[in-house]
Parts: C-alpha cells; structure tokens; sequence
C-alpha cells in the first residue's frame, strides 16, 4: 500500500495545497485532506479516490446523509460528519457570496472596488470572467485561466462558452499582474480585441477590462486601448 508519506513531499495533497493553491487539487485530494487518515490496508488517498467513484462527483456526495456516507468502504462516522460539515460550509459561502449581485456596474471603478480585495494578493496571474446581466449587475464570475507565465492569454471560445452558459449581456474581463506593473502588454491589448470582436457577433458586448495591480488598476476603456 502507499501511504501518503510515501508520496513526493509536492504531491502530498497538504503540502500541494500549501504550495499551490486549493484551485491546484484533484477532488479526491480534497476529500483526503478532509479525511485526514486512511484504514487498515488502505491510504487516505484511496479511500478518497473510492468515494469518489461509488458516488461520481461531489455534488453526489455532498446530497448524502451520514446513514448513507458510512456505507461506503473507509468512512466511518467521524470522516462523514466532518465531510457533511464541509459540504455545509461550502453551501453557506456560495448562498452569502451573491453580496456582489446587488451593486450596479456603472464605471471601471465599481469593477475594482469589488476584485482589487479578490486579485491584489495572488501571486499567480489569474484571468477572471465576470458575467453581467442586462441591468449591468454582476449575475456571476469565474476564473478562465491561471498561471504564473502567459496565463492571460485565452481563447474567445473558452470566454463566450462561459458567458452563453449563464445568459450574459455583457462581460467584463480582467487579470492581475502580480509584478504590481498595471500597464497591459501588446498582448493584452491584441486578447481582448479579438474577444471583443467575436462578441459581437454572439451580441455579447465587452463592457471592459482591467489590469490589477497591488491596489491599482489600468481599466482598458478608460485608457482608450479597446
């Protein structure tokens, strides 16, 4: 059996997430970290790895009662009511998270009051989606890319996919640098004309996009660059 310290000090699901970010594991090291020991013949990872595929996803198994989460091979009670009180966790944050969904969009500042607390501190580069409805209020926002060399450099497909899906009327975009440098690069500026240009033929207008910097931002429209 391998155990988890058996494993590269990198791919140790804790020592991963200590490194790289929650974003950078598997939903089975999720779950492993949550679980947190293994059984007898069995390492954490793989008791994991088997909840995950009795029950397919996550979504799966967070609509599970405990009756049901100690059935499976490896959970007892007290690895399943620690994964029913994470999933209770992540429900309550998604429900309180929609504080954004009140406020109007009306200018590149509102953009940065809400992300420069969300983007000022990544230390890599994120490309963030932020979906608006036809009252230019924020319906929601997701990251597209990340990455610490040429992650704002995506596709318009991988944008619009994402935009179709939640019925945007218009999209803003925006990245962070992580040099504290707010000035777009040549690329920047080619990026956003092409998705700009393919969202207007899916009538999908690019409301902006900013740079986040530290606590600055360089908004495209405002410096006339799109």
């Amino acid at each position: 059996m391998l155990k988890v310290k058996d494993l590269p000090l990198d791919d140790r699901p804790r020592e991963k997430l200590m490194l790289r970010g929650a974003q950078s594991l598997t939903d089975g090291e999720l779950i492993a970290i949550l679980l947190r020991t293994g059984t007898k013949g069995k390492s954490v990872i793989s008791v994991a790895q088997g909840l995950i595929s009795e029950n397919g996803n996550l979504a799966v198994i967070a609509s599970k009662p405990l009756s049901s989460l100690v059935k499976n091979p490896g959970i007892g009670k007290d690895k399943a009511v620690t994964l029913l009180a994470a999933f209770e966790i992540s429900k309550r944050v998604m429900s309180q998270s929609k504080w954004y969904s009140e406020k109007k969009i009306t200018s590149p500042k509102d953009i940065a009051d809400i992300f420069i607390p969300l983007l000022k501190d990544e230390i890599k580069e994120r490309f963030v989606l932020v979906c608006l409805n036809s009252a230019n209020k924020i319906i929601k926002f997701e990251t597209i890319s990340i990455g610490s060399l040429n992650s704002s450099v995506v596709h318009a497909r991988e944008i619009f996919r994402a935009a179709i899906e939640n019925s945007s009327a218009s999209i803003i975009l925006l990245h962070n640098h992580p040099s504290g440098n707010p000035d777009p690069s040549n690329e920047d500026i080619a990026v956003t004309k092409k998705i700009m240009e393919s969202g207007k033929i899916l009538d999908i207008p690019v409301f902006d996009h900013l740079i986040i910097a530290g606590n600055t931002y360089t908004s495209f429209v405002e410096k006339r660059l799109i």
